[in-house]
């Protein structure tokens, strides 16, 4: 796999500054800090991109967080304006509310910090006159590793068409440290690891999806029935084609 990080990292630079001459001058890039490497890759790209005085950073625990150091570490590491809203009373309340109605799912539970987190992201956007960084890659993205209406959305998206592979690629080329990088990642809604969920590995997941090769028939079969199964997640809402 010929990936040029140094090509694509300043295109992806570029890209940014583009967005936000016509989509957003004079706004900030509000991005949702996870202390994970894509919303870490985000953060140093629109900082190198827009400057730091430009980057506004979002954290948001659900009670207690045991690594929300690494999303402090960065807004400092990055020194830009962060602000920390803590979720829980929102979580529990709606949960709460939901439990006195009808029977809540427990997926629907683990889905819905996401969506809760979106909404305060886009709350604090509009109030420092800011344009949603997306933070998903074209990895999670393939299997459907978001939550809609979560994390899956935003008003600009740099990685969606990057693998993991490349995403980190690109954290070491902009000199973040490692602890940024390579932290492994999990969902931070039921304590397992991104892999641990999907059933294989982000190495596997990225050579098939650039070369189409994966030795192993069985987790071929996985990734392609969660690609399949997924797809509506990336495309727009339905609508009924009506013409009068």
């Amino acid at each position: 796999m010929n990936f040029n990080v140094e090509k694509v990292t300043k295109d992806l630079i570029e890209w940014i500054r583009d967005f936000f001459r016509e989509n957003g001058k004079g706004c900030k890039a509000v991005i949702g800090i996870s202390g994970g490497k894509d919303s870490s890759v985000v953060a140093a790209l629109c900082v190198e991109a827009l400057g730091k005085e430009n980057v506004f950073g979002v954290l948001m625990p659900n009670g207690e967080q045991s690594d929300i150091d690494v999303s402090k570490a960065l807004c400092e590491y990055l020194d830009i304006d962060n602000v920390t809203i803590n979720i829980e009373s929102c979580f529990n309340g709606l949960v709460s509310e939901i439990e006195s109605k009808m029977d809540f799912s427990n997926l629907a539970r683990v889905n819905l910090p996401p969506r809760l987190r979106m909404s305060t992201v886009y709350a604090v956007s509009q109030c420092v006159n800011g344009r949603v960084a997306n933070t998903c890659n074209l990895s999670e993205d393939w299997v459907g590793y978001s939550t809609r209406y979560g994390d899956s959305v935003g008003d600009f998206s740099p990685l969606s068409n990057l693998t993991v592979q490349e995403v980190k690629e690109i954290g070491r080329y902009l000199g973040l440290p490692s602890i940024f990088v390579d932290k492994v990642p999990s969902d931070g809604l039921c304590g397992k690891t991104d892999e641990d969920n999907l059933g294989f590995t982000y190495a596997v997941l990225d050579k098939y999806i650039r070369t189409g090769i994966c030795e192993d028939e069985k987790t071929k079969e996985l990734i392609d029935r969660k690609h399949k199964a997924n797809l509506f997640k990336l495309q727009l809402m339905p609508s009924f084609p009506y013409k009068p």
